[in-house]
């Protein structure tokens, strides 16, 4: 079992993560840097860790395409299925792998309010900026993510959020 950090970590934080959990229904729009404008519809699961291996918290993200609209075609570096562990560590989210590679990923992450928080995430060449919100009783979800990759916005995504199932058990330990 991981040592509990000596900092207590905000737990509205830790909140707003575990308000998140469960299966959502994901409508996703990308504009690229060349105008080129692609949609994909995904399913996205956001699972709880009952003993975080690392950090005060931990999660699993998992996702697959529902209606890929040929976006993965148009878009081949972009991973249409796959799995993260997330780990939530003070104001920062360590991510065991990136939506485009392999690597882990750090993003400090800053809440606006009880409802949005903002992660700003630095890999290899992309600079990333993501903001998150829950609406209506945390039944949708906003999502506007811009990429920079070496100082110019190659991407902007806005991806709406439709939560179709409640968090299930928490995941136990592997």
């Amino acid at each position: 079992m991981a040592e509990p950090s000596r900092i207590q970590l905000d737990s509205s934080l830790r909140r707003w993560f575990s308000r998140n959990l469960g299966l959502w229904r994901s409508r996703r729009q990308y504009v690229f840097g060349d105008d080129e404008s692609l949609k994909v519809d995904v399913l996205l699961r956001i699972e709880a860790f009952s003993e975080p291996v690392e950090g005060e918290a931990a999660y699993r993200f998992s996702w697959w395409p529902e209606k890929d609209y040929n976006f993965f075609e148009n878009q081949p570096r972009y991973v249409p299925t796959g799995t993260m562990e997330a780990y939530l560590c003070g104001h920062q989210l360590r991510r065991s792998r990136g939506f485009f590679n392999g690597s882990p990923i750090k993003s400090q992450i800053r809440q606006v309010d009880e409802h949005e928080v903002v992660f700003e995430s630095h890999y290899q060449e992309w600079d990333i900026l993501q903001h998150i919100r829950l609406v209506a009783q945390d039944r949708y979800r906003s999502r506007s993510i811009y990429s920079w990759r070496n100082g110019e916005l190659e991407v902007a995504e806005v991806h709406h959020e439709i939560r179709i199932e409640t968090s299930g058990a928490e995941l136990q330990p592997e």
